[in-house]
């Protein structure tokens, strides 16, 4: 097998076929575009801002963004730019100063480490740092060839390709998983693997991006850990847990 064509992780055959009878539960009793529809009158319909990013541009600010506030994600992301016009740039200095320039983000240890063995992976199978022949790649086929890369997990794979690329894959952060697992869309307990395979096959076709956004702005407003307001809830007459407390 050839460095540019990675060994594909396939989900297990038992998990698929759980996956499989938990979707077609989810289309028989959960109407998911009104879900999407209730979410997008509260909040709005988001532009994707970043549609067109160069894609590893966008696969770096993602990582960048980990266990930080999107405000420290967008300084730590212009500071390396800005320092590094070019990713053979980054390749070239010691790690000690990438690790200095990102060190805002938080982690900075951790991510310069990932970030330096990207670079010399993505160089390594294809000769340069272009990434766009992904956007003409199914979408599963994306996030496993993303996700091939070490230090690159379905989130981080999905998010890339939903922001640059407007490829119909949906991430999953802890605020979405919260949502979701209250309302009912994905098992209370259940791998990252089987609520991404789950969600790619129930979000209504155009709605990838819009359903991800709003989630999370639902879960920082509303659907908090700790008292939720299920009382404004804009979805609570689909939401199980919702039902339970009012």
């Amino acid at each position: 097998m050839s460095a540019s064509s990675p060994r594909r992780k396939r989900t297990p055959r038992s998990e698929s076929v759980a996956v499989e009878a938990w979707v077609a539960s989810v289309l028989e009793e959960k109407p998911v575009r009104y879900v999407v529809q209730n979410l997008e009158r509260a909040y709005g319909v988001p532009e994707n801002k970043w549609a067109g990013w160069d894609v590893l541009d966008m696969l770096v600010a993602v990582i960048l963004s980990q266990a930080t506030s999107d405000a420290n994600s967008d300084r730590t992301y212009d500071a390396l730019k800005k320092k590094f016009p070019t990713w053979d740039a980054v390749l070239r200095v010691r790690p000690a100063t990438l690790v200095e320039t990102i060190r805002l983000g938080g982690l900075a240890n951790q991510k310069a480490a990932v970030i330096r063995d990207l670079l010399k992976q993505v160089k390594e199978r294809h000769g340069s740092f272009d990434l766009s022949f992904l956007r003409g790649m199914p979408a599963l086929e994306a996030v496993e060839y993303l996700s091939s890369f070490r230090g690159v997990g379905p989130k981080t794979a999905a998010c890339t390709l939903l922001f640059a690329c407007a490829t119909e894959v949906f991430p999953l952060d802890t605020h979405i998983f919260r949502v979701l697992r209250r309302v009912g869309l994905i098992p209370l307990k259940c791998s990252d693997r089987f609520a991404h395979d789950v969600m790619n096959r129930v979000v209504p076709a155009g709605k990838f991006y819009s359903f991800h956004v709003n989630l999370i702005r639902h879960g920082r407003r509303l659907c908090r850990p700790r008292e939720p307001d299920c009382g404004r809830c804009p979805v609570v007459e689909y939401c199980d847990y919702g039902r339970e407390r009012i």
